[in-house]
């Protein structure tokens, strides 16, 4: 059965702080985000395309099968956008400030999200041994690391945000009120699978990197 897993890192906390859960993906799919966005719901469907017959498939018992979340080669921008407007909206309701997406931050999240797929593992490392840390200052981004969330899902980003929000780890990760910049990238499988990455960052010099190992979820 595939697995959902979100896991959050604080930039300050020496890798201390993780989590992850497992649904399996049915339960995943026809979750209800708590966002409500409209307009967002709309512009998801002109960038995301479900697989196979779009007829309404049952299953077994009767209720409706659950459609692969397929992302759109022209959807990226969209989906960035569409992330950075719902993060800010929370955090505009949590008193922190906005976010401004950062190139940079978007290449190091990309860069991660495609090495977790090769790795099949949801965690802070590349597979050279790189952290969170080492990533952004390889793409040139001069501030410090505020934080990183990620997931293993079949989710959309909507989807994956509200799952984030209920995680008290990737839930002070977004709404860390030092951050002011954000990076979200994504790598989706062949088999719809989605490793979705967001880091947050803060301009000003770069930190001590930590040289702790994650602790384990409890």
């Amino acid at each position: 059965m595939p697995t959902h897993a979100d896991v959050g890192l604080i930039g300050n906390a020496s890798f201390a702080k993780a989590g992850s859960n497992e649904e399996s993906k049915s339960s995943q799919m026809n979750r209800r985000a708590f966002i409500a966005l409209s307009a967002s719901a709309a512009a998801a469907a002109c960038t995301t395309t479900p697989t196979g017959n779009t007829e309404t498939r049952l299953g077994p018992d009767g209720k409706p099968l659950p459609q692969v979340y397929r992302i759109s080669s022209v959807g990226r921008g969209r989906i960035q956008y569409r992330m950075l407007d719902s993060v800010n909206a929370l955090r505009k309701s949590a008193g922190a400030p906005e976010l401004q997406l950062d190139s940079k931050l978007n290449a190091a999240a990309e860069t991660h999200a495609r090495d977790m797929s090769v790795q099949n593992r949801p965690w802070h490392f590349g597979s050279d041994g790189s952290s969170p840390i080492d990533r952004v200052r390889r793409v040139g981004y001069q501030g410090s690391l505020v934080g990183e969330t990620l997931s293993e899902t079949y989710e959309s980003e909507l989807e994956t945000l509200a799952a984030w929000m209920q995680q008290d780890s990737t839930r002070t990760v977004i709404l860390d009120p030092s951050a002011r910049d954000l990076g979200f990238a994504w790598h989706q499988e062949p088999n719809g699978k989605i490793w979705w990455t967001m880091v947050l960052g803060a301009p000003g010099n770069a930190g001590p990197t930590p040289s702790a190992t994650p602790a384990a979820a409890s």
